[in-house]
């Protein structure tokens, strides 16, 4: 059972643009992420990402880790939606118990952050974007500094990383 993570970043470092994910991604991009999502058991994402991001549907379970438990309707009336109130390693945990093969985390930097620290990520699977000006910088040196990279492809002004656990 493994742990992948997948991140689109602007060149900056920026993890979101006017307030989401989606400004910094492309056709190509949103096409490798729903290739990750094919190999996966269960989606794991944080209570912010819930509720700036669409994940109204979502092709195998969805689970949500928020505190605050402030999930958007959309979210909450997706059939597949699990919310639980637990810290990042223990929904991974048991995500894996409970869903059996891969846990694809969609979720935010912050979230990101705290598995990376917790060695929880096995693959990470990044998209550089060419933009910039974006929110929530993250220096992308500090977030692979555990991993080798495995590929790497250069498309349309943006670059695919995948990064393997050292």
């Amino acid at each position: 059972m493994s742990v992948l993570a997948n991140l689109v970043m602007g060149s900056d470092g920026s993890t979101t643009l006017e307030g989401s994910s989606k400004s910094l991604s492309s056709s190509e991009d949103r096409s490798r992420f729903h290739e990750l999502r094919a190999q996966a058991s269960v989606i794991l994402i944080g209570g912010n990402t819930a509720r700036t991001e669409p994940y109204g549907a979502t092709p195998v379970p969805l689970v949500v880790i928020s505190k605050s438990g402030d999930i958007p309707e959309s979210v909450r009336n997706n059939p597949l939606a699990h919310i639980w109130n637990q810290d990042p390693v223990s929904a991974v945990a048991r995500a894996q118990s409970e869903f059996v093969g891969k846990v694809l985390v969609e979720g935010g930097i912050n979230l990101l952050k705290e598995l990376l620290l917790a060695n929880q990520i096995d693959e990470l699977y990044l998209t550089i974007s060419e933009k910039t000006g974006g929110e929530n910088i993250y220096d992308l040196s500090a977030m692979t500094r555990e991993f080798t990279v495995e590929s790497s492809e250069k498309s349309g002004g943006q670059t695919f990383l995948k990064l393997i656990k050292n």
